[in-house]
């Protein structure tokens, strides 16, 4: 969701209106010059964070499809998000590693990290994220084999409840080629390296 359109949201003044109340709820006094414009700020925010629910991945990858020879593997790796988990709606965050084996068609490379960015803009789980990449791209461009690693740490397992600051989740998923070992096992030593999150 661009600026223009965060600002031109009908959600705007409700969510604006809804956390004003939540801050008073909290205790909080919004008359507090600090609190002032933090309402507003919230809303706005929030439209941005969840903006994958107002875009098509599938048509951002047929947007910029190509009719290519090519069949070796393609992979996008250390495609950075952020996310909001559903459970607490605090913040997730990592890196994504994609891959797939073109059978006719590749697309551009900007829109595979598209494609995360658009997912990752929703409320979310990790499992759930790594499974619709998976199946938009397998859909839509109808490869040999498609796979993704997602690498995150999650802010309700830092900030709260078992408060382990260093754990970091990983989920996978594949289909076609990758369900050889062989070739599993070739994408992972791709992607290996030092990566920090």
């Amino acid at each position: 969701m661009l600026d223009k359109e965060i600002i031109e949201s009908p959600a705007l003044d409700e969510l604006m209106m809804h956390y004003k109340r939540i801050l008073t709820l909290l205790g909080e006094d919004v008359s507090r010059e600090g609190l002032l414009k933090t309402p507003e700020r919230v809303a706005k925010a929030m439209l941005s964070l969840t903006k994958g629910y107002y875009r098509d991945p599938h048509e951002v990858l047929r947007s910029a499809k190509f009719k290519e020879a090519y069949s070796q593997m393609v992979i996008v790796k250390d495609i950075d998000f952020f996310s909001l988990c559903e459970h607490h709606m605090l913040p997730f965050y990592g890196k994504a590693h994609v891959a797939y084996i073109p059978n006719g068609y590749i697309t551009g490379l900007s829109k595979i990290a598209r494609v995360v960015d658009i997912f990752s803009h929703r409320l979310q789980v990790q499992e759930r994220m790594t499974l619709q990449i998976k199946e938009c791209i397998q859909e839509t461009l109808n490869p040999l084999g498609v796979m993704v690693v997602v690498e995150a740490k999650h802010m309700c397992m830092q900030m709260r409840g078992v408060e382990k600051q260093n754990a970091i989740t990983t989920t996978s998923d594949f289909t076609g080629a990758f369900n050889q070992a062989k070739t599993r096992e070739e994408f992972m030593n791709l992607i290996r390296g030092n990566r920090t999150l």
